[in-house]
């Protein structure tokens, strides 16, 4: 395994965070407009956007969830997660994921394991590569993305991506309907064996990122760019909702040149503790040091 490989892996190992952390292509912004009529528990008429803001305050106030999903990233990837999030003082949580397909699993053999535990802080997130990688690392087995250093590496879409992972909780996916100016109440269904209303819309990905983060005109032109290259303009995005107006599901599908992405989580047992640390500082090494490592003969 030369340096290449070690790279390629730990910018797939990148973008799989940022998904098994449930964050997709949306941002923790604010609310927007929309109509639309529908009814709340109790039958009393409520459009959908108001029902939506009274969620989006009961789940940004739940502090923590149980999360577990599927991802679908065209030929990429297809990842299972597992895991806990909280979101009280900053996002946290400890998250396993499990590549089982596209070019991220193939990666991720060479470094002899299918499986990654990410850890969750308020300023970084980190990924365990496992012994093979630790091998050919100095013997460190965690890679650290700090947010700020994503950030600079990745221009408008690094600031994009630098804010989405320090906001994105299960409530984003709310805002983003909120934001869209498009949401409409499909109905109630049953996910899991509760009872729940599903609501469903389309937002346009470049134009809400660019509202929720601090983009200048120039990164906002940028972003859009790189938006257009990657083939990706809208998302749908649908939600279920419990009889406590907490999410229990939601699924966001969009298309890119790459292929379909789509990704589904559940979550359940709002509440429930969280507890994530910082690996050990010599057990870690920096993503922009593995990313600057020159490749072997």
């Amino acid at each position: 395994m030369n340096s290449t490989t070690m790279r390629r892996a730990g910018l797939s190992i990148a973008v799989a965070a940022a998904l098994s952390g449930v964050a997709a292509c949306g941002s923790s912004g604010g609310s927007g407009g929309g109509d639309g009529k529908g009814k709340d528990k109790g039958s009393v008429a409520l459009s959908p956007i108001a029902a939506l803001r009274t969620i989006e305050n009961k789940t940004d106030n739940a502090d923590s969830a149980k999360v577990e999903g599927k991802t679908v990233m065209g030929a990429q990837m297809s990842m299972d997660m597992k895991g806990v999030m909280g979101w009280k003082d900053g996002v946290t949580g400890e998250v396993t994921a499990t590549l089982t397909g596209g070019t991220a699993a193939q990666q991720m053999e060479q470094l002899g394991q299918s499986t990654i535990d990410y850890r969750y802080l308020p300023d970084a997130y980190y990924a365990n590569m496992g012994d093979k990688f630790a091998s050919q690392s100095g013997g460190k087995h965690w890679i650290e993305y700090d947010y700020a250093t994503l950030a600079e590496m990745g221009g408008a879409a690094g600031e994009a991506f630098k804010d989405q992972m320090q906001n994105t909780t299960p409530n984003s996916s709310v805002k983003m309907l909120l934001a869209s100016g498009d949401v409409k109440r499909v109905g109630e269904e049953s996910v899991r064996g509760t009872k729940a209303t599903h609501y469903s819309g389309t937002v346009d990905v470049a134009d809400l990122t660019g509202k929720n983060t601090d983009l200048d005109a120039e990164q906002m032109d940028e972003l859009k760019k790189q938006f257009k290259q990657a083939g990706m303009s809208t998302e749908k995005i649908d939600i279920w909702v419990n009889g406590d107006d907490l999410l229990v599901k939601k699924t966001e599908k969009a298309d890119m040149k790459t292929g379909s992405f789509s990704q589904t989580v559940y979550y359940s047992d709002y509440g429930t503790p969280v507890s994530a640390e910082k690996p050990p500082a010599g057990d870690t090494m920096s993503f922009k040091d593995l990313m600057n490592q020159q490749p072997q003969a």
